[in-house]
């Protein structure tokens, strides 16, 4: 091989040191590793606190989910900004390698990435084949060439990690143009071991979602019931007799989903209609409307003239008279809004039906009839005056 040996004494030393760079490499992975799993479970569990102290308004859970969160961030901050420690420099070796194979992959600068197949051939072990990429300055590109001989150092410890030498010494230099190198088999040929890219990637988003679940599953039991809770809630109707003739009633309901709002067409209709089988009648003494609550109360010792029908509202018309009320009333950027109906008994009219709507400049409302036809407009400021 044109290459001289080191004598058996020197090839025993440099493999003892070798076996024992690479077991603190080995060791350093590992704990890199466990590092890498540790920080993504706890970030994800920080991630899920802070969502579920929102959804369950627990402050405590909030601030301690955001609090690891501000101190994972500053941790990797002075972590980036941290110089190394002087911790022992890489051991690298200079050796021949024979070049088998070059492409350059693109040319847009003056250092033009190549990838290399090379057989390196060190002086104190048997020669191996690598494949690795360089930055080669388009001025020096002709001087490699296949089956040349190049100048390389590499790490005994990692043998996979090797650099070309672009402005090697004199003497090696020498070496380089007298040697001649047989190309190693293919068996030989070293690669970096461990997980690709794409297996950390996988790791992390696994201890990453472990970690918000675990979470979540510490607060299942309020996150899966409160919902249910309030929903039973608020279809229990609360009913008080006052003889065996008469009741009364008062029930509610708030709807929920991605379409939540009871503006949204034929859900007000829908929920009069589910409130109306609960209670088992549809003369009603009262109906409240909110953004995403629908209340009844009734008395069934009102004769018929003083009730509201539940199914005879125009509900199709009334997210227009919302609109109406929120834009025209002088209400810039309205909070809420509620749609009293309640019988007009005094008139004969039929139902009343006001809307009424809140903001930081005071409340508005206005008046319609039975038709969704607009009575009355009461802006903000003015005095409420009787009808």
């Amino acid at each position: 091989m044109g290459t001289t040996g080191q004598g058996q004494a020197g090839q025993d030393a440099a493999e003892v040191n070798g076996q024992a760079v690479r077991g603190r490499s080995v060791v350093g992975g590992i704990l890199a590793g466990l590092r890498l799993t540790v920080t993504s479970g706890v970030t994800g569990a920080a991630v899920a606190a802070v969502v579920v102290g929102v959804i369950l308004e627990r402050v405590p859970v909030f601030l301690s989910g955001g609090g690891v969160l501000i101190l994972l961030i500053l941790v990797g901050f002075v972590a980036g900004r941290r110089s190394p420690g002087p911790g022992d420099p890489p051991v690298t070796r200079t050796a021949l390698a024979r070049i088998e194979d070059l492409r350059a992959t693109s040319g847009e600068s003056a250092d033009v990435p190549v990838d290399f197949r090379l057989t390196v051939a060190p002086d104190d072990r048997p020669a191996y084949r690598v494949n690795i990429n360089e930055h080669i300055n388009l001025v020096d590109i002709p001087v490699y060439r296949p089956r040349g001989i190049a100048v390389v150092e590499y790490r005994p410890d990692e043998p996979w990690e090797v650099r070309i030498v672009t402005r090697p010494t004199p003497e090696w230099s020498r070496r380089a143009e007298e040697a001649e190198i047989d190309s190693a088999p293919g068996s030989t040929l070293v690669e970096k071991p461990g997980m690709s890219e794409g297996s950390w990637c996988m790791l992390v988003l696994f201890t990453f979602l472990a970690g918000a679940a675990l979470v979540v599953l510490l607060f299942r039991g309020e996150l899966f019931t409160s919902g249910d809770d309030e929903a039973s809630s608020s279809k229990r109707p609360s009913a008080t007799s006052s003889a065996s003739s008469s009741r009364t009633f008062t029930t509610s309901t708030t709807v929920s989903g991605p379409s939540s709002s009871l503006l949204v067409l034929g859900r007000m209709r829908q929920t009069a209609a589910e409130l109306e089988a609960r209670v088992g009648t549809a003369d009603v003494t009262a109906i409240v409307i909110e953004e995403r609550r629908m209340e009844i109360r009734g008395d069934s010792a009102r004769p018929p003239g003083e009730t509201v029908h539940i199914q005879m509202l125009p509900y199709e018309l009334f997210p227009a008279l919302v609109h109406e009320a929120r834009t025209t009333l002088g209400v810039r950027d309205p909070k809420s809004w509620r749609i009293d109906v309640t019988p007009d008994a005094g008139t004969g009219a039929g139902p009343r039906v006001r809307v009424t709507v809140t903001g930081k400049e005071g409340t508005a409302r206005l008046d319609a009839d039975a038709t969704a036809r607009i009575l009355d407009r009461r802006p903000v400021g003015e005095t409420a005056e009787g009808r």
